[in-house]
């Protein structure tokens, strides 16, 4: 539906060319200090019009908060947050009101609902995600409190990949605009990106997140296993094809002696020598880094004609139109952080309840 998490909770609200897009965040604990320039600073990572290899839809994507702060601190109430659209230019969607866009969700919203908001594509824009940005923000800032570090990067566009993540250093993730911590490679990913976007086509990619001092014990046994939730949470966002954690599908080529993690005792601390597992056993952590990828497919808005049918099944030419990103995984980074933000903030807070 509209809403996920069980103690951290939100609600979000709103369409690509409404008047504002929003989000509830019910199950914050009072006492949280709310800092609104790292929130605005997040959403300023996801925004369109960054760069040359992004939308050029200007939006600011500032936010107020109508509710759940008072000077400066959570109150335990739900925290209401919104952010206003600025930039929308409906008329660029007016030719495909009675058509069916290839690989998008017009005709199954279509004929779900019975009727399609078609500006932008209403609810199923990627516009909604910064309000799961914003909400995600405030998640990382009670994660901080428990020393939980999150941190995305770009690792593929196309067949370009990058050095694998304990090879890179992710402070310089943000040092470009394709967010790859590894210069050369990025260099690479900008120029393709750059091309794709001159011969009006789009390319896929992935982001991978790294989840660093995660506690031990954070997850529930079988159906709300740890990395079963992180793969709802990244599937649930916009263009997600993939998701896979740990050793992934290459670990079907290993074997059981190659793959197995084995326990060490490091000073006192129980650690495991190698971490095929992704930190998670069981569906609960282990204390070691959680790692995992998330394939983004490439954006199906292109800027070149398509065969498709009309509302009645007649045959028609779609003409791409309007101001879409060549590639996402630049501005996916900040929405896939956001997600496992708030899946470990909402365990964090249900493994408060595990002991007496």
């Amino acid at each position: 539906m509209n809403s996920y998490g069980t103690l951290f909770k939100i609600s979000t609200f709103g369409e690509s060319h409404g008047p504002a897009i929003g989000v509830i965040i019910d199950g914050c604990p009072a006492g949280l200090t709310i800092d609104e320039v790292f929130i605005q600073s997040e959403l300023s990572r996801r925004k369109p019009g960054q760069s040359k290899i992004t939308t050029q839809r200007k939006e600011d994507d500032t936010f107020k908060i109508l509710s759940g702060v008072f000077e400066g601190q959570s109150t335990g109430a739900p925290i209401a947050l919104v952010i206003e659209n600025q930039d929308q230019r409906s008329k660029d969607y007016s030719h495909i009101q009675n058509t069916f866009r290839p690989s998008h969700a017009d005709y199954t919203y279509e004929t779900k609902y019975g009727v399609r908001d078609y500006r932008g594509g209403g609810r199923s824009s990627a516009r909604e995600t910064a309000a799961r940005v914003a909400a995600g923000a405030i998640a990382k800032l009670l994660l901080k409190k428990s020393g939980i570090d999150i941190n995305g990067f770009v690792s593929q566009v196309g067949d370009l990949k990058s050095p694998p993540y304990t090879q890179l250093d992710l402070s310089k993730t943000e040092d470009n605009i394709v967010r790859c911590p590894d210069s050369a490679t990025a260099a690479k990913m900008i120029a393709l990106i750059d091309q794709v976007r001159l011969d009006r086509d789009t390319i896929g990619g992935v982001v991978t997140c790294v989840i660093k001092n995660s506690p031990v014990g954070l997850g529930e046994p079988v159906f709300d296993k740890l990395h079963a939730e992180l793969g709802k949470a990244m599937l649930s966002i916009n263009a997600v094809k993939g998701f896979e954690y740990g050793s992934g599908f290459a670990g079907v080529a290993l074997r059981g002696s190659q793959h197995n993690d084995e326990f060490v005792n490091e000073g006192g601390r129980i650690r495991t020598k190698t971490n095929y597992s992704g930190g998670i056993q069981g569906g609960i952590s282990n204390g070691e880094d959680i790692y995992f990828n998330v394939a983004f497919k490439p954006v199906a808005t292109i800027m070149q004609d398509q065969q498709s049918v009309d509302k009645e099944g007649n045959e028609t030419t779609v003409s791409g139109k309007g101001r879409h990103d060549p590639c996402v995984v630049p501005r996916a980074v900040p929405i896939v952080e956001a997600m496992a933000a708030l899946v470990l903030a909402d365990f964090l807070l249900r493994s408060k309840v595990s002991q007496i």
